[in-house]
């Protein structure tokens, strides 16, 4: 993931912070810092009383204690779904800790749901298990410590910990794509009906729970609902969109959809016949070939940076993009449109020892994916 630094690695899966953690650190802390005398007082009802002036004097610090342990959770809950997923063959790329929360990498795929249930269930199992482990680790302080501002200080953090894990646990298991609970209703629908209809069901419940929890932050001025709200309808969208192009592509080759033969241009060509080129053929882009090698791309941004008056003595090898991603024609369709979205591009020439073969398109792979459809 993008603006993110890789701070370590845990089972041989790199761990890495997204700089909206960075912000989320400071934003919690002062949340659980301001509001510690209601804090003070949930914990009491829940565990008894216990010393809390050490807790009152130094609000803040207790503040990002929790967070901290709080985000521990979440790395462990992460964790949970990786080693599962890796076990069953799924290669991790990483875990990344960001603002609502962690997400694990993995290798995308189409999913199966016998593999998925399990991975899903594991994370907010793990996170009841953090739960409960540190609610017996209250009783036990309490069991054998005397009531002093340390042991209230233990007290407080673990039973804050256990509560916060507890609900880590309920709420991923709400039915709503992308967590964990519309993935565990996913693989279930999908026992009874076609992956992607079972898919579409689960974003649909996933949206429908995003504008309940708008609604909600609306009424009751919550900015974290809302935000919330925001992520759950977006992921919901997204997971329906990248399963469909998985299926829809799926076996799909390059070489069965690439244009050919290819209209190539020579690096000594006048950028002004160039442009002329663009009008006639309406393609705005055009592979380099220099004796039969692809040497260059040339698109219209490439026209676009110089001036006017600086195309009039320009020729294609000065302005072409040298650096080319190329595919063979044997790589996989769904391999060509991750590249184009990760990259921002259009096109991809098709090439076999250096020799252009054809060129793919994203227009060529929208189209492939509605013909599929029929």
């Amino acid at each position: 993931m993008k603006s993110s630094l890789r701070i370590g690695t845990l089972f041989g899966i790199p761990i890495q912070l997204h700089f909206t953690f960075l912000l989320v650190i400071p934003l919690f802390t002062w949340i659980i810092g301001s509001q510690i005398e209601f804090s003070i007082s949930f914990i009491s009802s829940l565990f008894g009383g216990f010393d809390d002036a050490i807790i009152k004097n130094n609000p803040y610090i207790f503040g990002f204690l929790v967070t901290v342990g709080l985000f521990l959770g979440v790395l462990v809950h992460e964790l949970a779904h990786s080693l599962i997923a890796k076990k069953k063959g799924i290669k991790i790329h990483n875990i990344t800790l960001l603002i609502l929360g962690g997400v694990s990498s993995l290798e995308e795929g189409i999913p199966d749901p016998r593999v998925e249930l399990p991975m899903a269930l594991a994370g907010p199992l793990t996170s009841l298990s953090v739960g409960i482990l540190c609610w017996l680790g209250v009783i036990a302080i309490q069991a054998v410590s005397p009531p002093d501002h340390i042991t209230g200080a233990f007290v407080y953090t673990l039973g804050y910990l256990a509560v916060l894990n507890v609900m880590l646990f309920a709420f991923n298991l709400l039915p709503a794509f992308p967590m964990d609970g519309g993935r565990v209703l996913r693989a279930w629908l999908a026992k009874k009906m076609p992956l992607r209809k079972a898919t579409k069901i689960a974003a649909d419940v996933g949206k429908g729970f995003a504008i309940l929890f708008a609604v909600l932050g609306i009424i009751a001025f919550n900015p974290i609902l809302i935000i919330i709200a925001f992520f759950i309808y977006i992921g919901a969208g997204q997971e329906f969109s990248v399963l469909r192009y998985q299926i829809l592509l799926k076996d799909l080759t390059i070489g069965q959809v690439m244009n050919t033969p290819v209209v190539t241009v020579s690096p000594e060509l006048p950028v002004p016949r160039l442009i002329e080129l663009m009008y006639t053929t309406k393609h705005l882009g055009f592979p380099v070939v220099d004796r039969g090698q692809l040497i260059g791309i040339v698109a219209l941004a490439d026209v676009q940076k110089r001036s006017t008056i600086d195309r009039e003595a320009l020729q294609v090898r000065d302005i072409m993009t040298r650096e080319v991603l190329t595919l063979p024609p044997d790589a996989s369709l769904i391999e060509a449109f991750k590249l184009m979205s990760a990259r921002q591009i259009g096109h991809i020439p098709v090439t076999a020892g250096g020799a252009i073969l054809g060129i793919v398109t994203r227009t060529d792979i929208l189209r492939v994916m509605e013909l599929q459809e029929i």
